[in-house]
């Protein structure tokens, strides 16, 4: 552990390593982590961000360069795949029963899962909570049968989501029966990835606060690896995949532990 008595130069290159294999790192727990307080670590992180070694975002720092690369707009994205997310949105909808509640992801697949619910008027008292302000709006033809919450948090506009600060914070008081979680890649050695890291660390949490959780992802996302880490293979029930996924990368994603259901099939 490092702690305000040590030489500064040996803190901030430790501090940078913390950011650069994870991503995104927090203040306050690059305070824990370190042993020393929020305002040193907030100076160390100024002058790393002056080196041009990281970038200072809300809460914390990414490495240079991570930025939003790769990453599409919700618009861009709502024509891409659109038949496999269709598929998807319906066998995912599919596993909801009445008395529930579900924690639904960002992304243009949760939508799908979205509009799906909203037309299933076999359900009735099912609560869903999301961090998408396009998600809750494709919610609202389902209600009063679907009480929509919406976790609150920091707009990114890019995915119309809501990110930390805040957003972890509410999850974190939930226990939800089950999460549908989006996501960018999903490969059988790294796991479950995304290009967005603050977007990254709030699936976390929502897995965290959901007893079941599966993964909602078409065909162009196996196989593939990004930036934020979401989490292993092992942390999620069950795959809903569309698209005419690859049969050697879902054979791998299999022998590794992951139930992939083919929405097509």
């Amino acid at each position: 552990m490092t702690d305000d008595s040590a030489p500064t130069v040996i803190r901030r290159e430790r501090l940078l390593q913390d950011i650069v294999d994870r991503g995104f790192l927090r203040v306050a727990d690059a305070s824990i982590e370190l042993g020393v307080s929020a305002v040193t670590v907030r100076s160390d992180l100024s002058a790393l961000e002056l080196a041009g070694s990281i970038v200072r975002v809300h809460g914390g720092a990414m490495p240079r360069g991570s930025g939003n690369a790769g990453e599409s707009s919700f618009e861009s994205s709502l024509a891409r795949e659109a038949a496999a997310k269709l598929a998807i949105g319906r066998r995912a909808a599919a596993m909801v029963k009445s008395g529930q509640s579900v924690l639904l992801d960002v992304g243009t697949t949760a939508l799908a899962v979205a509009h799906a619910l909203a037309r299933r008027s076999d359900l009735s008292d099912v609560l869903v909570v999301t961090n998408g302000l396009s998600i809750a709006l494709a919610l609202e033809p389902g209600m009063p049968r679907l009480t929509v919450v919406v976790t609150g948090g920091t707009l990114r506009p890019l995915q119309h989501s809501l990110v930390n600060p805040f957003a972890s914070a509410f999850l974190e008081s939930l226990h939800g029966d089950i999460a549908f979680i989006g996501c960018n890649g999903v490969d059988p050695e790294v796991g479950v990835t995304n290009v967005n890291l603050p977007e990254a660390e709030v699936k976390r949490r929502m897995m965290q606060s959901a007893a079941r959780r599966v993964l909602v992802a078409d065909a162009s996302k196996l196989g593939s690896r990004r930036l934020g880490n979401v989490g292993p293979l092992s942390d999620f029930e069950s795959l809903v995949t569309a698209g005419g996924p690859d049969a050697a990368v879902v054979a791998r994603l299999e022998t590794a532990g992951l139930h992939v259901i083919d929405a097509d099939n």
